[in-house]
């Protein structure tokens, strides 16, 4: 068997930690590097750096195998292999920057300088077309003085894993994508990532401005799907008996469709969806041809956005009260970046509706950005109880198992995934509004006849 590569890890953040630890889970001897003094100390204490589901259990039977440190060059030359995990942000045009990667690539440059031997250098971060070939290799090879190919190599592979199952994503990717400078670097990391993974994915192996463009294309396709779902849930809505589930369900058996992102919900949002979505839109203006079809799925995206906070301001009486429940873009998660629910909370609160907030994980998140504009509420519970309009935006396990029973019959509950669906139909709660259902919209419908004719509870 052949000895496996010292991995170093440049940049420990959401991705960064839990790729270090997976490789030292699976054996691997890996060392970090971070500009954060706090972020080494607790990665050299066997302490998670970032909030992620499954990392501290992780971490803490690494029995020495994951070290850091804040010197770069020093964890390139006591390794063999280097993944670049740095943010890379978008552009005021759309595009991204590599300030962060160049400034990584200076570090790596100084220290394979300073070492003997074959060095194999991987870009992870998402970027546009060129920036490895003609942004990171050049800096590699000015400072180290030594030829890409030929004394290092250089990948291109992107991870596809989402915040909140990223290490379950990272063990378990449905494939890998390779971009490769040579051949040689690209069997290198194709035989390191084969160790890591709990599963024997397929392997996309190209060059590498095909992996960069694939990477940002992956994503914005996906948008398109979500986008799409979430326009014929708006059509279903429209028509009497019309069922966004048993629409998109038959769309899913057709092999050219599949039902992968098919649910019909709510506007798509996180770290990495809408920029990267923005990202094709802008390539394609550089490069000559429309771009579209992006920007239309953005545009649509953020009215989607806006559709539901002027949907819930309908049915929110005067003086009333509306709980939103699922702030952060996905379950599992503390992000609230561009997250509809958060996206809610913050334009309800804005129209001077009194709002209270829920999540599992992303409070504190909140917290930081809203203040006191809102309530918080510790439960689910507390959540629902004495408000008028219950928004469930986030399909998290905790809002699964609310009891519609134990909601106040005057509350109406709009439950953008549906997940109570069941229980509604089943008779248990009439106030219930699934979005994308035509009959619940119709619900909906006479639920505002009856507050306008309520005089105590005239809508604003």
């Amino acid at each position: 068997m052949a000895k496996r590569p010292v991995v170093s890890v440049i940049g420990l953040g959401k991705l960064g930690a839990c790729i270090a630890a997976c490789f030292a889970h699976k054996g691997f001897s890996v060392i970090g590097a971070d500009v954060s003094a706090k972020t080494v100390e607790q990665i050299n204490q066997q302490k998670p750096p970032v909030t992620e589901p499954q990392l501290t259990e992780m971490m803490a039977g690494l029995e020495g195998r994951l070290r850091a440190t804040d010197d770069v060059a020093e964890a390139v030359i006591a390794s063999d292999l280097t993944l670049i995990v740095v943010p890379t942000p978008s552009t005021a045009e759309g595009g991204f920057s590599i300030d962060y990667v160049v400034e990584a690539a200076r570090s790596i440059g100084r220290g394979l300088k300073a070492k003997q031997g074959y060095h194999l250098v991987v870009l992870t971060s998402t970027v546009l077309p060129g920036s490895t070939e003609y942004g990171m290799i050049p800096v590699l090879e000015r400072e180290s003085g030594k030829r890409c190919d030929v004394d290092f190599g250089v990948c291109y592979s992107p991870e596809f894993i989402a915040l909140g199952q990223v290490i379950k994503d990272f063990l378990n990717p449905e494939f890998l994508l390779i971009g490769e400078h040579d051949e040689r670097a690209g069997e290198q990391l194709a035989a390191a990532y084969l160790a890591v993974c709990d599963n024997t994915p397929k392997i996309a192996r190209m060059n590498i401005v095909n992996a960069e463009l694939t990477k940002i294309s992956v994503n914005a396709y996906v948008t398109m799907r979500i986008s799409f779902a979430n326009m014929v849930a708006s059509l279903s809505e429209q028509l009497p008996g019309g069922d966004v589930d048993t629409v998109t369900g038959a769309l899913g058996l057709d092999t050219r469709i599949g039902s992968r992102y098919l649910k019909g919900a709510v506007a798509y949002g996180g770290p990495c969806f809408p920029r990267d979505n923005q990202a094709l839109a802008y390539l394609a203006r550089q490069l000559g041809p429309s771009g579209a079809l992006a920007e239309a799925v953005h545009a649509y995206n953020a009215t989607s956005n806006e559709r539901l906070a002027e949907r819930v301001l309908e049915v929110v009486p005067k003086g009333g009260s509306v709980a939103v429940l699922g702030l952060s873009y996905k379950p599992d998660s503390n992000v609230i970046e561009e997250a509809p629910g958060f996206l809610l909370a913050r334009n309800l609160a804005e129209s001077g509706a009194t709002v209270t907030v829920h999540d599992p994980m992303a409070m504190e998140s909140v917290k930081k950005v809203l203040g006191d504009r809102v309530q918080y509420a510790k439960t689910v519970e507390e959540a629902i109880d004495a408000n008028d309009v219950v928004v469930i935006t986030n399909p998290d396990r905790a809002y699964a198992a609310i009891d519609l029973a134990s909601v106040p019959r005057s509350t109406i509950v709009i439950d953008a995934w549906r997940l109570l669906r069941k229980q509604a139909e089943a008779g248990r709660f009439t106030n219930y509004v699934g979005l994308g259902l035509g009959d619940d919209i119709q619900r909906l419908s006479g639920a505002l006849a009856g507050m306008w004719n309520d005089t105590a509870r005239t809508p604003a």
